[in-house]
């Protein structure tokens, strides 16, 4: 049989999708993607409203993930890239806080920054000096704990971790008490350490969209719900079948498999609220976290930075089973308290109940054979290792080198 005449299906086209997509097409294999939405991307999609890029959730790339270099082209994306650090809305004042390593200006704020001790600042000096010492292979295989008792036995102080540590990685883990696992605590903080956070001008969906614009040979069933996959058949939920002769699943396949259905994967939730205000109150492409205790907003972050209008997002971690009207409202009185933003109108909610996989026993690799479930089924996705676009791509490259090697066994 040649390559073009093995019917492979790839269920989803989230950025897992996407790579197994990418390198079949390498390997010169034809695969059809289905997919359950009109288009690609997942969970990195961004809208267009009002002229404004609005994100599905406040998203970063991290310029140093490896997988990330080798697939997306980051010169075309034409990536914004923040500041390393952070303003800290403290007392109704603002606080700036970064590594001055990495950037020169930040050095005079850092050090006269109110947050934590003199010694906690070297601590932070200390931790960047161990991670970029540390390869990922011994940041996978280190025992686990949680990021707070990481920190506590690091030797940080507890204002340091309340006013920086909490706020800043309680946005990036979607979770308020940093029960999270210190390897992702570790891998993250190298990747920040080792490239910068950025987000393409027109909004995080412009990598999955660069992702589908490499594919030549690949055709796309969108709008199309899988209901079930039983080996070489796809069960749609119109009641359409379709042969298969692999079946890559780049999304949750626990209600796809039937002998999976007690594993589905939990999940962080959150919430991005979008406003439009006057000129910025942060100056710099920095993030705005504010620490206060019981408050809504985690963090802040200025998407545009003009003279009159701009568009702010808001990021709630715990939104505290408030109505839609009352979060609204509670987070623009939040907006005016905290940090001394007054909005000119609200423009879009965005509630996301999957936006971060709960894991534990995380892991940076897999082989390709670790892939593969059944026969002819093999899985995709960041829930196999860790919640992250790295590990996204790392997986769906994976699975469809599994798909590959699997052919390539039975020719031979």
């Amino acid at each position: 049989m040649n390559k073009q005449d093995y019917k492979i299906h790839i269920i989803g086209a989230g950025i897992s999708g996407l790579i197994a997509a990418q390198v079949l097409e390498d390997h010169g294999f034809t695969p059809t993607i289905i997919e359950a939405t009109n288009t690609v991307g997942g969970r990195v999609k961004t809208d267009i409203i009002d002229n404004y890029s609005l994100d599905h959730g406040f998203q970063v790339l991290l310029t140093a993930y490896p997988a990330a270099q080798k697939y997306l082209d980051f010169k075309a994306l034409n990536l914004e890239y923040f500041l390393p650090g952070a303003v800290i809305f403290k007392n109704e004042k603002q606080v700036t806080i970064g590594d001055p390593l990495r950037n020169l200006s930040l050095l005079i704020p850092t050090l006269t920054a109110d947050i934590g001790t003199f010694n906690d600042k070297l601590k932070i000096l200390k931790l960047n000096k161990l991670l970029k010492n540390k390869s990922l292979e011994a940041i996978f295989s280190t025992k686990e704990t949680t990021t707070l008792k990481y920190l506590k036995a690091f030797g940080f102080t507890e204002p340091i971790i309340t006013h920086f540590f909490k706020p800043f990685f309680s946005g990036i883990f979607l979770e308020d008490t940093l029960e999270t696992s210190s390897r992702m605590f570790e891998f993250v903080y190298k990747m920040f350490g080792e490239g910068y956070a950025a987000l393409p001008k027109k909004g995080i969906g412009e990598i999955p969209k660069q992702l589908q614009s490499k594919l030549t040979k690949t055709t796309f069933k969108f709008n199309t719900k899988v209901a079930a996959v039983n080996n070489n058949k796809i069960e749609l939920e119109n009641k359409e079948t379709i042969n298969s002769d692999f079946v890559i699943i780049a999304t949750d396949a626990g209600p796809l498999i039937s002998n999976l259905k007690q594993q589905t994967c939990h999940w962080h939730s959150c919430e991005t609220l979008y406003f439009e205000t006057n000129k910025p109150v942060i100056n710099k492409n920095l993030i705005g976290l504010i620490p206060k205790q019981n408050s809504l907003i985690n963090n802040i972050y200025y998407h545009t930075n003009k003279a009159d209008k701009n568009l702010l997002s808001v990021t709630v971690v715990n939104h505290q089973d408030l109505s839609n009207s009352k979060l609204i409202e509670q987070v623009k009185q939040e907006l005016e308290k905290y940090c001394n933003i007054k909005t000119n109108r609200f423009i879009k909610r965005y509630s996301i109940p999957m936006a971060l996989p709960k894991l534990n026993g995380l892991e940076y690799e897999m082989s390709p054979s670790e892939t593969r479930l059944k026969t002819n089924v093999f899985l995709a996705g960041d829930t196999l290792l860790n919640g992250s676009l790295n590990a996204a791509m790392i997986s769906g490259e994976r699975a469809a080198l599994g798909v590959v090697e699997t052919i390539t066994e039975h020719k031979s």
